[in-house]
């Protein structure tokens, strides 16, 4: 999947409830975990994580 240019993937663990996610901005691998039962929710709570890392990447540069 794509958010503001970055490619990002969601998937189901062997957890119930419980998704993996990674994406990549430059040079830093960002992993982690979320649980809902909800994909979408999941997807959502990974976008909003690449928007606060973009964001901070902007603050850096300026």
């Amino acid at each position: 999947m794509n958010h503001r240019g970055v490619e990002f993937t969601v998937a189901k663990t062997a957890i119930p409830g419980v998704w993996q996610w990674q994406f990549r901005i430059g040079e830093q691998v960002k992993t982690g975990k979320t649980e809902t039962k909800i994909d979408l929710l999941a997807i959502r709570r990974v976008q909003l994580r690449i928007d606060r890392e973009l964001k901070a990447i902007g603050r850096k540069t300026a």
